[in-house]
């Protein structure tokens, strides 16, 4: 499933809960929506590329590293897909065991890697020190601080959601994350969240965070650059210069790929009118356990499913909060001194 509406959403709701906290950030998230969203969901996942061709027809289909067996086009037959770059080619699996730990920063990594997870309680200084050295020799304007806002968001929610940090408290059919309540959370949150209580226009919304440019400022969030700056003092290890074209190859092509990903999600959690309420697509309800849109709504109702996403929001200003007050400078930013702001 996708985490593209989730971390949407986690973004969504915590921009909420900064304005009413009177965050000095908030208003900078709100002029620039789009890359503070397309953060807190290309900030992290950078296997977003698709998996397979379908052989029938040419088309990309799937989503780097889901297994396609079967085009879900026509059925046919799919070969791999891979990233060109340097005269090589990478499957969305390599790219994803090279750049995951790095982008989430909590976990992620391999198992060759994993000494290098950042603690819960160290997060906000390894934020906190990339979004100071964004400001002091990369140029970042408030575009780039909100998209870095943004990327501690979707760290934030994968943590908590894929219980890699305690604070969650969900079980929704058969646990707080699993392949049958993914779709059961993305269609929730998409119809009932999305639609009926915040009026998001979903189409307009992955549209315009699909067409942000790729930030330099993820490559130095991702340790992918010459060490340098405040994040270099305070985590010397596992930086991977040699990495960076490579790494700037991958960012653009999630950016590329999006828009259809996007595109095609829209179509999935479309609902059409049935004789005993909304239809959603046939193979989500098949992943849920065969449970209609109904019985999803009221799955998550039972567990609360609402007030988890409230927590998340919670958590993850309570980090910005902890940010801000590292780095102040953040909150004197003048959108009117900003270029990228106009």
């Amino acid at each position: 499933m996708s985490g593209l509406i989730g971390h949407t959403m986690y973004g969504i709701l915590a921009r909420h809960e900064a304005r009413a906290r009177g965050l000095p950030i908030a208003g900078l998230l709100a002029r620039h929506e789009a890359s503070y969203l397309c953060g807190a969901y290309l900030g992290c996942d950078i296997q977003t590329m698709p998996e397979a061709v379908c052989v029938d027809t040419g088309r990309e289909v799937g989503f780097g590293t889901v297994p396609v067996e079967r085009s879900p086009i026509t059925g046919g037959p799919v070969r791999p897909w891979s990233l060109a770059f340097d005269g090589g080619e990478y499957r969305p699996r390599a790219i994803h065991d090279r750049f995951y730990g790095r982008a989430h920063l909590i976990f992620g990594w391999t198992a060759a890697e994993r000494q290098h997870a950042v603690p819960w309680d160290h997060l906000a200084d390894y934020v906190a020190a990339t979004i100071g050295d964004a400001i002091d020799f990369l140029g970042a304007g408030e575009r780039s601080i909100a998209y870095l806002f943004g990327w501690l968001v979707h760290i934030v929610g994968d943590s908590l959601i894929k219980s890699q940090h305690p604070g969650l408290r969900l079980h929704l059919v058969d646990g707080t994350y699993t392949p049958t309540n993914r779709p059961i959370q993305d269609l929730v949150t998409f119809h009932e969240v999305g639609r009926s209580e915040l009026g998001l226009d979903w189409e307009r919304t992955l549209g315009a965070l699909a067409a942000t440019p790729v930030e330099p400022a993820q490559l130095h969030a991702m340790r992918v650059t010459r060490p340098r700056g405040a994040l270099a003092a305070l985590f010397p290890n596992a930086w991977a210069p040699g990495d960076e074209a490579l790494a700037r190859c991958v960012l653009a092509e999630n950016r590329r790929y999006l828009a259809p990903y996007a595109e095609r999600l829209l179509g999935e959690y479309r609902l059409t009118d049935g004789p005993d309420g909304p239809l959603c697509d046939a193979n989500l309800s098949r992943l849920a356990g065969g449970l209609t849109y109904r019985q999803m709504v009221a799955a998550a109702e039972q567990a609360h499913f609402r007030e988890a996403l409230d927590v998340i929001a919670r958590e993850t200003v309570d980090l910005f909060e902890q940010v801000l007050d590292r780095e102040p400078r953040v909150a004197a930013l003048d959108a009117t001194n900003d270029p990228a702001a106009r």
